[in-house]
């Protein structure tokens, strides 16, 4: 079956148009995903895309903007079709929701979205071109969620970077997450201040060639 999947999405890719690329945006709840899929929206389309907030789970639906376009500083482009997809967990608990301050009925059915949106991201990772799995810099990297999602993408071959988010935080360790994951590509930025985009920008090249 894994080598149906392989075989089949390696046809899909061949025959895909450059301007069909998908990225996705992948990672646990809160680690920074839709506040990077705002900076790299914001920085080539002069607007932002999805909505955050300290509430875990804040982005329950995969969430497309297309045709969007980079360049580096040769000249070259690189256009993708975004997708910021909900934070992956191995347990979601609307008591979780209620300690964040969220009435009871409205946090069970936040669970109840935030669930399906997980299995929504599983689902949509056999569609991805490439993806950025984008980590806390400031929270321990082995972690049964982030074993699951790297796992899930290695089992389908797909090309990944690991974006350590957050790294203008004073608990940021960069060589924490390369040490957990050193068969990928780390960079360290901080979508919220725009730092290291560049050099972000720069591995998304390689990432979609």
């Amino acid at each position: 079956m894994a080598f149906f999947t392989t075989f089949k999405r390696f046809f899909s890719r061949l025959f895909r148009s450059k301007d069909d690329l998908k990225l996705g945006l992948y990672g646990p709840p809160n680690g920074g995903k839709s506040t990077l899929a705002n900076r790299i929206c914001t920085d080539w389309l002069g607007e932002e895309m999805s909505s955050v907030s300290n509430v875990p789970h804040e982005t329950r639906e995969i969430n497309i903007k297309e045709n969007i376009i980079i360049k580096n500083k040769k000249g070259k482009q690189l256009s993708f079709n975004l997708v910021d997809t909900p934070g992956i967990a191995t347990k979601i608990d609307y008591e979780d929701f209620i300690k964040k301050g969220i009435n009871e009925p409205n946090a069970k059915k936040r669970a109840k979205e935030a669930t399906k949106g997980v299995i929504e991201s599983i689902k949509w990772l056999d569609q991805m071109d490439s993806v950025v799995v984008v980590l806390d810099a400031t929270i321990d990297p082995y972690s049964q969620v982030n074993i699951t999602i790297i796992g899930n993408l290695a089992a389908r071959n797909i090309p990944v970077v690991i974006a350590a988010n957050k790294v203008d935080l004073k608990k940021a360790d960069l060589d924490r997450i390369k040490a957990a994951f050193p068969q990928y590509e780390v960079v360290g930025i901080s979508a919220r201040y725009g730092q290291n985009m560049e050099d972000f920008y720069n591995e998304l090249f390689k990432l979609l060639k």
